[in-house]
């Protein structure tokens, strides 16, 4: 990553991924990197999560702007609370906002490597 955001960055990762919350951090590591593998389309293994969260972190990560309120009260009803699926959320959107923001970065640098999806 571009040193200049580097600390910017890793301060907001870790805001959102270690803070102590509603959700457990490792609950929210796993989410923040099946998000990035779905952004990036990468079929690298990543920690599992709770199956009833799957259909919300794709839709989160792929396709944020068709997030319904029907999708928050699928969780409600699955036990997760306001501040939990405000976590959850938080999560799915950081992994695949970073994924795309270090493929613009290296877009910059000319890093056709970088860009391409697996």
């Amino acid at each position: 990553m571009h040193t200049r955001y580097a600390a910017h960055s890793q301060r907001l990762i870790d805001a959102v991924l270690n803070s102590p919350g509603e959700t457990d951090p490792t609950l929210r590591r796993a989410i923040e990197e099946r998000s990035a593998q779905l952004s990036s389309r990468s079929s690298q293994q990543v920690e599992q999560v709770p199956p009833e969260l799957v259909a919300y972190i794709k839709k989160v990560a792929l396709y944020a702007y068709k997030t319904t309120e029907e999708d928050i009260e699928t969780l409600r009803l699955a036990g997760y609370s306001e501040d939990a699926i405000f976590e959850i959320t938080l999560s799915a959107a950081l992994g695949a906002g970073m994924t795309r923001l270090e493929r613009g970065l290296a877009a910059l640098k000319g890093d056709s490597d970088a860009t391409q999806e697996n």
